[in-house]
């Protein structure tokens, strides 16, 4: 075994856990929601209309996570459908990461309800790992209300692996010595980056477990599956080469994209759809000190074909009026006029300094917009996002800063469990 240890700490049924024990903790309802068929539900009318998170009964009825509620209804006729408070999500994440850090010496938050922690050089302090890890648990559980995995392994990877085991509330080990064991006899769907349609190809080729895929010649797995073939070979053999659970020092990109509530068909509606994602977009580049060098638009239509395309810019930015500029103009070489169901903005090869480049003759405002921009952004910091928009977005149905869960995250939310 190395000197390192790890710990992957995953909530279980995040979002309906939490919900759960908001209602249960704060608003003292009987009702809880991880003791009956229940799930977490998008918004229909807006066309999120998909399980989020279920609770253990729901499972039993065979509702999955990702299928429609018309599917999950039909399942289970009673089934309570609840909707997402994402406010309320990145309060209880916020609350987790901040207990962690009380007892870590470093936290990589993996995503809203997973984090790895770094164990190394605490047994003098916190006594056996594996101990330890019951015992920080049950210490959520006591604070916060919501129950979580631990997986405990001297990588990240197998951590990861071992807190996907049997849920919830639970901790369980998978250490290098483990992986035989533990890890080799399950199915290969059950490895980390190994969707469906990767199983079902993998299937194909005879390979039905782990342990298989790990003694697969990996010659046969690239010829198959390219570069995604060599990743899993090696996650097989307990060995994480890949970058995708690695810390990233700096942000590589900004983007948000939106479900529209209905088929967008004129290019007007469709530009006002790219003014309110790189309203966002030009928001957190600025919150970060960073200007995009390169932008990017991507569309689904209404038959869930997916395309994009991509631009790079002449000076890096962060100015909105510039980014909206330039998608525009990206969408229009990109769109066919096929009904528009999704749209995305992304900004890509972000740098910290940009010297501004003057023209010859100047006929942009690129200096004043920025102003403007930072005018806009201390108004919304202190008062609220919604305290200042767009007139078009007046009376419109599309939100004037676009970006899911992301508002909650700008705005600044306090906690609303868990330490103050």
């Amino acid at each position: 075994m190395s000197n390192q240890i790890w710990y992957h700490v995953d909530v279980n049924s995040a979002f309906l856990s939490w919900t759960a024990a908001c209602e249960v903790l704060i608003n003292g309802s009987d009702r809880d929601l991880r003791r009956i068929a229940a799930v977490i539900g998008g918004s229909e009318k807006e066309r999120h209309g998909i399980v989020l998170a279920k609770s253990d009964q729901a499972k039993a009825f065979g509702i999955r996570t990702g299928e429609s509620l018309v599917e999950a209804r039909s399942r289970c006729p009673g089934l309570i459908v609840v909707p997402p408070d994402y406010e309320l999500y990145v309060n209880c994440s916020r609350a987790l990461i901040r207990l962690l850090e009380a007892y870590c010496p470093h936290v990589h938050q993996y995503s809203i309800d997973e984090a790895f922690c770094s164990m190394e050089g605490t047994e003098t302090l916190w006594g056996s790992p594996v101990v330890f890890a019951r015992q920080l648990k049950e210490e959520i559980y006591k604070t916060l209300g919501f129950t979580v995995n631990i997986g405990v392994s001297d990588q990240k990877l197998l951590a990861k692996m071992a807190s996907e085991f049997k849920k919830p509330d639970r901790v369980h080990t998978l250490f290098q010595k483990e992986i035989r064991e533990k890890l080799w006899p399950l199915p290969v769907h059950q490895l980390f980056w190994v969707g469906r349609a990767t199983a079902a190809r993998l299937k194909n080729l005879g390979i039905r477990t782990i342990g298989e895929l790990a003694n697969t010649d990996l010659e046969i797995l690239k010829a198959h599956l390219k570069k995604q073939g060599e990743y899993i070979w090696h996650y097989a053999n307990g060995r994480d080469l890949s970058p995708f659970l690695q810390e990233l020092s700096e942000n590589k990109g900004y983007g948000n994209s939106m479900t529209i509530p209905f088929d967008v068909r004129d290019m007007s509606i469709a530009r006002q759809a790219l003014l309110s994602l790189t309203e966002t977009a030009g928001a957190r580049l600025r919150a970060d000190g960073r200007k995009a060098s390169c932008i990017s638009v991507s569309i689904t239509d209404s038959g869930f074909c997916r395309c994009s395309r991509q631009k790079t810019l002449y000076q890096a930015t962060d100015v909105t009026a510039e980014l909206y500029q330039q998608a525009c103009g990206v969408l229009e070489a990109l769109w066919d006029g096929s009904p528009i169901r999704q749209m995305g903005v992304h900004t890509s090869c972000p740098v910290s300094y940009a010297p501004y480049q003057y023209h010859l003759f100047p006929a942009d405002k690129e200096e004043a917009y920025g102003r403007l921009d930072a005018a806009a952004d201390a108004i919304r910091n202190k008062y609220g996002e919604d305290a200042l928009m767009r007139a078009v977005f007046l009376k419109n149905p599309l939100p004037h800063m676009a970006g899911g869960i992301d508002k909650a995250k700008r705005t600044g939310v306090t906690m609303a469990l868990g330490h103050p």
